[in-house]
């Protein structure tokens, strides 16, 4: 966003780095939670504004080339595709039952 023109700098700039930063956000959430489902979908939505608000960016011609919105738009697509298997996992059961925490570490051992 450095190159960005100082209108877009504030205006398309701000709702990028925000939208990475909630992205960022829910993969932390998510990771912390038994029950991922909920969060996950959340993050997909969050991916998806941020594809949207990419391509307006390379609408407007804010990045200074097509490889530099090439790959900020190839970061946010294999997250996404991370983010899908993720949410598959979950819907097969493969971690539906697992604890965020080891159960070793979840309870108290006897003495």
């Amino acid at each position: 966003m450095r190159n960005f023109s100082r209108y877009h700098k504030y205006a398309l700039g701000a709702d990028l780095r925000d939208g990475a930063r909630r992205a960022l956000k829910l993969v932390v959430r998510a990771n912390a939670r038994r029950d991922k489902t909920p969060v996950l979908l959340q993050l997909r939505e969050e991916l998806e504004e941020l594809k949207v608000l990419l391509r307006l960016g390379q609408d407007v011609k804010v990045f200074p080339n097509f490889t530099s919105f090439e790959h900020a738009t190839t970061l946010v697509v294999e997250i996404a595709k991370q983010n899908e298997g993720w949410l598959k996992s979950q819907r097969q059961g493969h971690g539906q039952n697992q604890r965020a925490m080891p159960s070793r570490l979840a309870t108290p051992s006897a003495p």
